[in-house]
């Protein structure tokens, strides 16, 4: 395999390596937003960069599924990281549109990834659900449908997923403390490989957690998507339009309304009467009822007081009214001629 690997030259590995540090670059930087030019260019770098080598993988088939982990050489155990490093690329990418596009294909590359450490018995975890089933029935394995209620995180308890965290935080602490070794050269191959190993089993921890939120992603955006195809359907009955009712002056008498019409042309004017009967033929308001014929002396009496008492309000408000046009003509202090010096 070593022999296969670098038949290959120096540019497979150059390849990783360059997609590792865009990828070590992106998480270390400090630009305000993911979708700024110059991190969606080292994303699309790291991405070219990444899929040539998973390409060139493939062609050299240094990994297969008839062969156990100690056969792979040390020196090679590196490329098993490119599908999780396509699927972290991947989810860079910030086209909203290309969105559901982006998160399936990511998590089409970390299944991948898990599947082929699972071969190699590396690390112990569960794959997400139905994706053992397809997988022995010989069928292929695609994305499992988003609108199942069963994601990878209800598959795992939640002092599993605790222990996952702490087990991630504990490689991630003997990744670095090795790493200065392993980067200068001065590691022997046993450390070598431990190290490879350890960084596999860490993007294994990474992977399931990536799915996990890639698949309550795509359930919002399924239910989005469904909603905004969905017809709009009735809200209720809707409300008459109200008609506009244009300004008018309001007078006692058909007298008072020629006065007020010779003073405002812009305005129509209408008596009471008028405004009541408009107002009746709108049904806005009701006729006043009648006492009928053959009616009792009770009610005609009755009636004839209320009429009474209509007839007082009305003597109240002519004064009322005479008492304003007084004042009206007459300014305050008119006819006092006391206290004038």
């Amino acid at each position: 395999m070593m022999a296969e690997a670098g038949a290959g030259g120096p540019r497979l590995a150059e390849l990783l390596a360059l997609g590792r540090r865009l990828w070590d670059e992106l998480e270390a930087s400090t630009e305000p937003s993911s979708g700024a030019p110059v991190v969606q260019d080292k994303v699309r770098q790291g991405l070219d960069a990444l899929q040539r080598a998973a390409a060139m993988v493939t062609q050299l088939e240094l990994f297969s599924e008839n062969e156990e982990l100690e056969e792979i050489a040390s020196a090679d155990l590196k490329f098993m990281l490119l599908p999780a490093l396509l699927g972290a690329l991947t989810l860079k990418q910030v086209d909203l549109s290309r969105r559901r596009e982006h998160l399936e294909n990511a998590r089409e590359h970390f299944l991948r990834f898990l599947k082929l450490c699972r071969n190699y018995g590396l690390g112990s975890f569960q794959l997400p659900p139905g994706t053992s089933g397809e997988e022995e029935n010989g069928s292929p394995v695609g994305p499992r449908d988003p609108g199942q209620p069963n994601l990878v995180a209800m598959a795992m308890s939640r002092t599993a997923k605790i222990e996952r965290y702490k087990q991630k935080k504990e490689l991630e602490n003997k990744l670095a403390s090795m790493s200065s070794s392993v980067e200068s050269g001065t590691a022997d191959e046993d450390q070598i490989r431990e190290f490879y190993i350890l960084q596999i089993q860490k993007w294994i921890s990474t992977s399931l957690e990536e799915i996990e939120s890639i698949d309550q992603e795509l359930v919002i955006l399924k239910s989005r998507d469904a909603a905004r195809l969905a017809p709009a359907g009735p809200r209720g009955p809707s409300r008459p339009a109200k008609a506009l009712v244009k300004p008018f002056i309001l007078t006692r008498d058909a007298a008072q309304a020629r006065v007020f019409g010779a003073g405002y042309p812009g305005l129509p004017t209408m008596t009471v009467d008028d405004w009541y009967e408009q107002r009746r033929k709108q049904g806005i308001v009701s006729t006043p009822q009648r006492v009928p014929a053959g009616a009792n002396d009770e009610e005609m009496q009755k009636q004839q007081q209320e009429t009474e008492e209509e007839e007082d309000d009305e003597e109240a408000l002519r004064k009322a009214r005479d008492w304003d046009d007084w004042k009206d003509t007459h300014p305050r202090g008119y006819g006092n001629r006391h206290n004038m010096g």
